[in-house]
């Protein structure tokens, strides 16, 4: 079965990859400097990004219309048979932007950035929280994709923000925005941050600093200068009655000099939220949980404070760029949790709810922690072809406590465990606005990190076409 797959997967990116290949090798000459033609009128910007492709999954769930990612590329719980699907934004995520920089005077100018993320395959916009809620009370063998995301089917899902910049004193912006982190995932991942190939791309929780829903704060201030060779940065979420969690904060600070650059970043998160779906008890009991909340808009969540902190570098030597980096994350009991009156709930972003009776705010009385280490390259093979690889490394504590303290097995999910990931992606550019790729992402958990999980490992060939205006 196992050869069967792999055969599968290896004729699926075989074939691409060589269409790709002969393809580049047909080129005689150079093709001629691309004109500008972005849509800009008084300084504003509108851009886009269409991609869809065809993915192999040894272990998947069928897609979601609400997932940004449509299927699970990285090996997860509710993986179950094999599937064939199209997909998503396998190597970019769908959007649509619209973005201006309107000068000031001579020093000072005015700029913002309004963005979407949906879901090319069926017109949705990206609401992975929705993808959760059709799972309320499926069980697991049954289950669509589903997955929590700093999307939730907002307007505005990715970035709603404004402020000034200044030519010698940085940019203040204000508004929903990444966080520092991801900032830096999406400049030092070797993979860019693409759904079907990253780890850190796919799970939002490395990004987000603990939570995924953190990936993007609203109510939101962020600064950012550079002087020569060095820059630095800050980041304050302001407390909110409603959102993907209360205060937060960061800070960065890097430089580069030559082919090099390295970034070091730190990030505190209060009451952070990691939502999932409804058991089937907590769908039967929601009536008397929370009277009010309706089943479509519920969801379950731990509540924790998370604190992360992370190196990143890159250099480059043309035509071979290499990155590393390492990421640790510790959670814990939230310092002042959320509270609500009786059969009440917390309201989380895209407006969905979680009943206070059943949110878990006692989850890390032994602080659990992430060891987080990945490392690849991308190759400059041509000036239309390159070839990008990447390894991608998580370690969790055991953070059980009674009878399971100190386990390293699968028996509870609170056991140390590991997961580890490799891929590799071919790419060729017809031109700036279109890409062809074809890669894989093969991955696997042990020990507590697959508890409860229906297959332990995922094999993910994925081919596709990157539009981009």
């Amino acid at each position: 079965m196992t050869k069967l797959i792999f055969a599968k997967g290896a004729v699926l990116v075989g074939s691409a990859l060589a269409l790709c290949a002969g393809t580049a090798h047909a080129q005689n000459a150079a093709p001629a400097p691309a004109k500008d033609d972005s849509l800009t009128w008084h300084g504003i910007t509108l851009s886009g990004t269409v991609d869809i492709g065809l993915q192999y999954d040894s272990h998947g769930a069928p897609e979601s219309d609400y997932f940004q990612a449509g299927t699970n590329s990285l090996v997860a719980k509710q993986n179950n048979g094999s599937i064939t699907a199209l997909v998503p934004s396998g190597l970019g995520q769908s959007k649509l932007t619209l973005a201006g920089k309107e000068p000031i005077n001579d020093e000072l100018s005015g700029v913002f950035k309004l963005e979407t993320a949906f879901n090319p395959n069926s017109g949705h916009i990206a609401d992975a929280l929705k993808s959760l809620t059709i799972n309320n009370g499926v069980p697991l063998a049954s289950q669509t994709q589903g997955n929590d995301s700093s999307f939730a089917g907002q307007l505005f899902n990715s970035a709603a923000y404004a402020g000034i910049s200044s030519k010698h004193y940085g940019t203040i912006t204000f508004g929903r925005q990444t966080n520092l982190i991801a900032d830096g995932v999406s400049a030092y991942d070797p993979m860019a941050s693409s759904l079907a190939f990253s780890v850190v791309g796919f799970s939002g929780t490395y990004a987000g600093g603990g939570a995924t829903e953190d990936r993007r704060f609203d109510s939101a201030v962020k600064y950012m200068i550079t002087v020569d060779h060095i820059r630095a940065g800050a980041l304050y979420k302001f407390s909110q009655s409603g959102g993907e969690a209360n205060s937060a904060y960061g800070f960065q600070v890097g430089g580069s000099y030559g082919g090099g650059s390295i970034d070091f970043f730190y990030q505190k998160v209060n009451s952070a939220v990691a939502a999932s779906s409804l058991s089937a008890s907590q769908v039967a009991g929601l009536a008397v949980s929370c009277p009010g909340c309706a089943v479509d808009k519920s969801l379950a969540a731990t509540i924790s404070d998370n604190e992360a902190f992370a190196v990143m570098g890159s250099y480059s030597f043309k035509p071979v760029k290499l990155f590393g980096a390492y990421e640790h994350i510790k959670f814990q009991n939230p310092n002042t949790p959320l509270t609500g009156a009786t059969g009440t709930a917390y309201t989380t972003i895209g407006g969905y709810t979680i009943p206070y009776a059943i949110m878990n705010q006692t989850a890390y009385t032994t602080p659990k922690e992430l060891d987080v280490f990945w490392t690849g390259a991308q190759w400059a093979v041509t000036k239309q072809v390159s070839v990008w690889v990447a390894y991608y490394n998580i370690h969790q504590n055991s953070y059980a406590t009674g009878a399971n303290a100190g386990c390293s097995s699968n028996v509870a999910g609170q056991c140390s465990g590991d997961l580890q990931a490799f891929s590799a992606l071919g790419i060729y550019s017809l031109n700036k606005h279109v890409d062809l790729y074809a890669g894989f992402m093969a991955s696997n958990v042990t020990n507590g990190l697959s508890a409860g999980y229906l297959f332990t490992n995922e094999f993910a060939p994925t081919t596709g076409v990157r539009l981009r205006f």
